[in-house]
């Protein structure tokens, strides 16, 4: 597996790999990986030729007193993880070479679906992922990416970004991963002390009875939503940021389920703000 740290050399490979007529597959990621990243480096691998996964915590995707500085970084356990199951090249650069003196230029996708969930609790975030992302795939000249199905909205602005700016990348989401007690996999995980990652079982409890309710017929929006809420309510180490259901892809206000939805949610356990989502209809 070979780690490139300058974008000149990412370039050059993936040159060579476009010269030979390779599928470039790329997996965007910010490192401190786990099983829900390596199953995204395994569809990549099944998919393309040649799987280049990126490490690079992003600075500009993090808002003021945001979790920069504290985020996981670990590339020596991430390099032995994409080793084992294939990954062809990593590219790890430092943040002034992805942003050298004087840059300037960003990706801001403007409409609603970057002002809503995630979006409206952190502001620059979207214009951050859209930018680093552009930027990704035009240094490994990707012809597939792969995200999880965990950033939902995220892959929603990708796909948005990708196709208003006409980027020949082909965007996949792969489902959720998740622990043995249906916790979603994620590196925030690791700022859990043992009593909060039980505590942060209420997500996926909370979703899980809401699909049983959707399943029993229950299809309006706001009482899927209060099966959600009461459920979360009730474990006091959380706080929610937010429960939404939309449609989806779209990510428009529904009434009532009648076509695939996305039910989503932000817990903050402790400090640490988790994720998860499931998809409906």
């Amino acid at each position: 597996m070979k780690i490139f740290r300058t974008v000149k050399e990412m370039q050059a490979f993936a040159g060579e790999q476009k010269k030979a007529g390779k599928v470039i597959g790329l997996v965007p990621t910010m490192g401190a990986l786990h099983e829900g990243h390596l199953t995204l480096m395994r569809a990549a691998k099944a998919k393309c030729d040649v799987v280049i996964a990126s490490v690079f915590v992003n600075p500009t995707q993090f808002g003021p007193n945001e979790d920069y500085d504290a985020y996981p970084r670990r590339f020596d356990e991430d390099c032995q993880k994409l080793e084992s199951v294939g990954v062809d090249a990593v590219f790890h650069p430092e943040p002034l070479e992805m942003y050298p003196e004087g840059y300037c230029t960003y990706v801001n996708v403007e409409g609603d679906i970057t002002h809503k969930l995630c979006g409206a609790q952190r502001p620059i975030h979207f214009r951050g992922v859209a930018t680093v992302v552009t930027k990704l795939m035009n240094i490994t000249r990707a012809d597939e990416a792969f995200f999880g199905q965990k950033d939902a909205q995220q892959v929603v602005v990708v796909r948005r970004f990708v196709s208003d700016l006409n980027i020949p990348v082909h965007i996949n989401m792969v489902p959720i991963v998740r622990e043995e007690s249906g916790l979603a996999r994620s590196s925030r995980n690791t700022y859990l002390s043992p009593e909060e990652k039980q505590a942060a079982l209420v997500l996926s409890r909370s979703l899980r009875k809401a699909k049983a309710a959707y399943e029993g017929g229950e299809k309006d929006v706001e009482t899927l939503k209060a099966v959600v809420t009461q459920e979360i309510q009730a474990e006091p180490m959380a706080s929610i940021d937010y429960v939404d259901l939309f449609s989806f892809p779209a990510l428009e206000p529904i009434q009532t389920v009648d076509q695939e939805s996305l039910l989503a949610i932000a817990v903050r356990i402790g400090k640490t703000r988790l994720i998860d989502n499931i998809i409906i209809g």
